[in-house]
């Protein structure tokens, strides 16, 4: 497994990390049993970057993650994880809510307890706000909240869970020096990032925690039109409509042009980690692992050779500028 570093803080991370989410719940029925095995089968191979959310399965995640660690006498394991917003309002936060209703500083101080019980804890080495808005970034009381923790020790590295539509809202932050890492969605399909965002964070040397690779699963090449996602899973809602049609057609469409390529022989889940961990400015690429298998296959991409030129050049024709649906067709 290799290894990156984690923006100023100087760990080295291995730039596959377990993504907690489908072990919590949301994702169709997930056996414990299972989620155990595939967490221990990925730090027997390497993973030593964990990221996981209060709001995975109401703190679920957090203690498996948290069991685990404790049955290995783990302490070396690098743990992420994330305060949701409180009171009332949507999720993300709207252009007009108050950061002092959504993330007062008492609220983030309970909650970062809670986190802690939960994965078994004296102390967290990043905890990220999920999510927030730009509306707030003129006042970022709750950012300078978590930097005063990180001071008294609860806390190592201070982060924040990008709003998918407006990923950019960190940018003045990272400037700023208010996050240590930033976590944002960056894919095959959602290529924006690169504009600016990660320049920016090479410049300011904040780490970069890439989520949603494989887009929900679609850009591993193994659904099809008919695919049914049961109630309670979170797919159902992501690919409603014909929105998992188009998606299945997008990714038909590149996976021709690669397979018309001499120097690409990769899998599509190979190449969607791969294309992730391609630009310099990610520090590690989370993907979910229910299984032993799926661990074992991510975490096995780490020692395969880089996407060559001409397969990177073909997937950089591929973004998708949907605005989470509503164009792009």
């Amino acid at each position: 497994m290799k290894k990156r570093t984690f923006g100023r803080t100087g760990w080295d991370v291995s730039e596959i990390g377990f993504g907690g989410w489908a072990i919590g719940g949301g994702w169709g029925a997930q056996d414990d049993g299972d989620s155990l095995k595939a967490l221990h089968t990925a730090l027997d191979h390497g993973v030593n970057f964990i990221d996981t959310a209060a709001g995975y399965g109401n703190g679920h995640s957090e203690r498996l993650i948290g069991q685990v660690l404790k049955e290995r006498g783990e302490t070396s394991v690098k743990v992420a994880t994330k305060i949701p917003l409180t009171g009332p309002g949507p999720w993300p936060p709207a252009a007009r809510d108050r950061h002092e209703v959504r993330l007062p500083e008492s609220y983030l101080r309970e909650n970062l307890e809670e986190r802690l019980s939960c994965l078994g804890r004296d102390s967290v080495d990043v905890i990220q706000l999920h999510t927030w808005t730009r509306a707030w970034n003129a006042d970022p009381k709750p950012l300078e909240f978590l930097q005063k923790m990180k001071r008294e020790g609860k806390v190592r590295a201070v982060g924040v869970s990008t709003p998918e539509h407006d990923q950019n809202c960190v940018i003045e932050l990272m400037r700023e020096g208010l996050v240590d890492s930033v976590q944002v969605i960056y894919n095959i399909f959602e290529q924006e990032p690169a504009a600016q965002l990660f320049p920016v964070a090479m410049e300011t040397n904040t780490a970069v925690i890439v989520r949603v690779a494989f887009d929900e699963g679609v850009l591993t090449g193994k659904y099809d039109e008919t695919m049914e996602f049961p109630e309670g899973d979170f797919r159902r809602n992501y690919f409603a409509g014909d929105r998992l049609a188009r998606s299945v057609k997008r990714v038909q469409k590149f996976k021709a042009e690669l397979d018309g390529l001499e120097d690409h022989d990769l899998t599509l889940p190979q190449t969607a980690l791969k294309f992730a961990l391609a630009e310099p400015a990610v520090t590690t690429v989370i993907p979910g692992m229910r299984t032993v298998e799926q661990a074992e296959k991510n975490t096995a991409v780490s020692d395969l050779p880089p996407l060559s030129t001409s397969a990177l050049e073909c997937l950089y024709r591929h973004p998708w500028r949907r605005a989470f649906w509503y164009g792009g067709k």
